[in-house]
């Protein structure tokens, strides 16, 4: 089965929801793809906000100054200045869609966006929905894309590979589950929106479909990865054996909320002059290290000192989470961990969200633009998703020609395989790959453990290239061919920087100031 379309979008978060709906806009139809429902990404669980500068104290300047610290040096400054100076706009196109930050009444009355502060930020700029800003955004943009014409939505659809002619990408070869048949989609332009690849590692904030198969098709493709080295841990994911990666906003520490020990005592002081408020990549490292000094399987982070309304009003999705557990935030410290968060790294791509292979689009966490350095600033993220897919939408609308896509694509071979009978292999082996992955290649590096990583890297990559060729494709190894590749290009990025910087911090090259 052959499906055509002007411009195929692979990924139904922030950017591949807010590209769709920008190309139908301009009348371009539009076949968006994704691996589960139209509204599973990292985008629907996203609780923070998007940083945008809208209080009239704060400054295009002072957002950008504070990504490049945050960044720590290693931060493209033109594509920083690029993705701040596009922030209100981008905003304010969501606002125009129906998406309602949360609002407060000033001193004389008036209405005006509720700011939060979080880590990193000299200012209150982070727009949010209460604590379920991704949700609104995610919402609010699926009902618009399912009440538009232009945009055909492919749920339960696993892109395989990317499919080229004459050097540029012209579509993609996909798994149509509830088919259990493998299609293509072919189209004029592609962009990947397919978000990170956290589910890498054993413990994750991440839902399971961020398993980084944007960034292993385009690279197999032909397209550069850089900075994968760099992957963010969350330092708060609420630590309870049958809670499933719950996370608790950073906006709780910028409202106030201490991290404590299991004897009442804070610590951060100890390794930051911002404290709780420091960057995300300092805060983890601290509770690791903590962690492992103590013997202890957590630490608590607590809340309970501040208003009760205060707490109600702006964390009542997490309140009413933490009480299915037992836990009352507003009087219980609540037991948390760091977990595997957001890929600074991805696929090089420029202003215009080219990658390396024309033809060939990608935004959101999917990419490297050079915003997020070695560190990415809370809620940058969600921002750089809808600056680099209306840039996208621009560029191909620019490029355009008509009757681009008139011609023919050879149909996907399978004759010579056989369904599975060994699926236990394939569940093995994504086991032992996050696992391994966490342990060596985690919050801290070491170059022995990075050498571990690649060695059983090898064998695993071995392992499955066999039974990719030898058995008809699934959701599993497909994912897990994805993550193998991803783990390897992760540990190669990791090997090659000698030097602690950022997210990436080894033992054998410890900051001179330590």
């Amino acid at each position: 089965m052959v499906h055509s379309f002007d411009v195929l979008i692979i990924g139904s978060g922030a950017a591949g929801l807010s590209a769709a709906l920008r190309l139908a806009e301009h009348g371009k139809t539009v076949g968006l793809i994704c691996k589960g429902s139209l509204q599973e990404s990292s985008t629907l669980y996203a609780q923070g906000g998007i940083a945008a500068v809208f209080d009239s104290e704060d400054s295009i300047e002072a957002h950008i100054q504070d990504t490049l610290i945050a960044g720590a040096g290693l931060c493209d400054e033109k594509a920083v200045r690029f993705t701040v100076e596009n922030g209100r706009n981008a905003v304010e196109w969501l606002i125009d869609r129906g998406v309602k930050f949360t609002q407060e009444q000033d001193a004389q009355g008036e209405w005006r966006y509720h700011l939060n502060l979080e880590g990193g930020h000299s200012h209150r700029r982070i727009l949010h929905t209460d604590d379920e800003t991704g949700r609104s955004v995610s919402t609010t943009l699926v009902e618009l894309a399912r009440k538009t014409s232009k945009i055909q939505i492919f749920e339960n659809h696993i892109a395989i590979d990317l499919i080229k002619k004459d050097g540029a990408c012209v579509g993609c070869y996909s798994l149509d589950e509830d088919r259990h048949q493998v299609v293509i989609f072919k189209a004029q332009a592609v962009l990947l929106a397919t978000g990170g690849a956290s589910r890498v590692y054993l413990y994750s904030t991440n839902p399971r479909v961020s398993s980084g198969d944007g960034i292993a098709m385009g690279y197999r493709g032909g397209c550069r990865v850089k900075d994968l080295e760099f992957n963010q841990f969350h330092p708060t994911c609420f630590y309870h054996p049958e809670a499933r990666s719950f996370l608790l906003s950073e906006a709780l520490r910028g409202e106030g909320a201490i991290l404590r020990l299991p004897d009442g005592s804070r610590f951060m002081q100890k390794f930051h002059p911002l404290a709780e408020l420091a960057p995300r990549d300092i805060v983890a490292r601290a509770i690791d290290h903590e962690m492992k000094r103590l013997g202890i399987d957590c630490v608590y982070l607590d809340i309970s000192h501040q208003p009760k309304a205060l707490i109600l009003q702006h964390f009542p999705n997490i309140y009413q989470n933490l009480l299915k557990f037992g836990f009352d935030l507003t009087t219980d410290r609540v037991p948390v961990v760091p977990a595997a968060h957001y890929t600074c790294g991805g696929l090089v791509v420029d202003e215009h969200a080219r990658t390396d292979v024309p033809g060939l689009y990608a935004a959101g966490e999917v990419t490297c633009t050079g915003l997020h350095g070695a560190n990415r600033m809370a809620s940058n993220s969600l921002l750089e998703c809808l600056v680099y897919a209306k840039a996208a939408v621009q560029d191909i609308l620019c490029q355009w020609k008509e009757s681009a896509t008139e011609f023919e694509i050879a149909a996907w071979d399978d004759r010579y395989v056989e369904d599975s009978e060994e699926e236990i292999l394939v569940t093995q082996n994504w086991d032992e790959l996050r696992r391994f992955m966490w342990n060596y290649v985690g919050i801290v590096r070491s170059n022995k453990r990075l050498q571990r990583a690649s060695d059983r890297i090898k064998l695993l990559k071995h392992e499955v290239q066999e039974y990719y060729a030898h058995f008809r494709v699934s959701r599993d190894l497909l994912e897990l061919r994805n993550l193998i590749l991803i783990a390897e290009l992760v540990v190669n990025a990791a090997t090659a920087r000698h030097e602690s910087v950022g997210l990436h911090f080894s033992l054998d090259y410890l900051p001179v100031s330590t």
